[in-house]
């Protein structure tokens, strides 16, 4: 298939290389220059604006938040203004429920279709295409893109024919993960102001009751300390935390958890926690009880 790429951030690359594997033609947008370039060196087209990586069967947008993903689709000569009738955006950003509706009610009065398609996967995955794809849309729209969703992952989750359901799993997905790593973190902070070896803790989890890769991924940079680079920074997973909690409140479902988990990245933020992965966050409770 003919199909544009525009983001290519840490998921964005890899997910775009892996068309290009499948066999696509594929045209990368990026603000940053060089960013397209190193796809180009991989046999990518490179577009000078957003409206020229619409021109195929498809495009794909994986940006960071609501505000870059309407300002590639709305600005001029951006998505909406470019793609063809009948072509389809695919919106793998991880955007405010609002939006998905929004931007599925739009493409649709311009006779072109729109599918959500948020993944879960760290860059490592979505570099060898084992990110899981969670996708919503009309049934056709969904086959008709189906071999662009398999190239990038290694399976795909079909949820509604509303594009906004598969947003809504994803925010709730976040949470879940967030979650994981606060109580993961506070776990870590009592076994190891105890003196147990943070390492040999997560061994006996992984090895017993916690054996989910969520465990291990997240448990082992607890256990390291390591949050740089950051694979998925905090800024990012506190945007995602307010995108669920706003779901929420439209939807009238409290989510206390949520509450606490948003306090808990403007406190990583508030100390300098900026350019850290969404797992520091974890890190708090040890230096809340003095053992960092």
């Amino acid at each position: 298939m003919n199909v544009g790429f525009i983001g290519l951030g840490h998921m964005g690359s890899g997910m775009a290389a892996n068309l290009l594997k499948a066999g696509h033609d594929v045209t990368v947008y990026n603000r940053t220059r060089a960013k397209s370039d190193a796809l180009a060196s991989k046999g990518a087209k490179v577009a000078l604006t957003p409206g020229d990586a619409c021109k195929g069967d498809a495009v794909f947008t994986m940006l960071a938040n609501d505000r870059a993903v309407e300002e590639v689709v709305y600005q001029d000569h951006g998505v909406l203004a470019s793609l063809k009738q009948g072509a389809v955006h695919i919106s793998s950003s991880t955007i405010s429920v609002a939006l998905s509706k929004k931007l599925a009610d739009d493409h649709g009065r311009r006779g072109q279709r729109y599918v959500a398609a948020p993944v879960f996967g760290r860059p490592d995955a979505a570099a060898a295409a084992k990110i899981f794809v969670v996708a919503a849309g009309k049934s056709d729209t969904l086959k008709g893109v189906s071999p662009l969703l398999d190239a990038v992952g290694q399976r795909t989750f079909t949820i509604s024919e509303q594009p906004e359901a598969a947003n809504i799993v994803k925010l709730s997905g976040n949470f879940l993960i967030a979650t994981v790593i606060e109580s993961l973190g506070e776990a870590m902070a009592l076994v190891g102001k105890a003196g147990v070896d943070k390492h040999q803790y997560l061994e006996v989890l992984t090895s017993t009751l916690f054996g989910a890769p969520i465990y291990k991924t997240y448990g082992t940079l607890l256990a390291d300390a390591k949050f740089q680079p950051a694979g998925f920074a905090a800024p990012l997973g506190l945007k995602d935390i307010e995108l669920a909690l706003a779901a929420g409140q439209e939807l009238r479902v409290p989510l206390p958890i949520a509450s606490l988990l948003r306090d808990r990245f403007l406190t990583l933020l508030a100390n300098g926690g900026d350019n850290l992965d969404w797992s520091a966050i974890g890190g708090l409770a040890a230096k809340d009880a003095g053992a960092m």
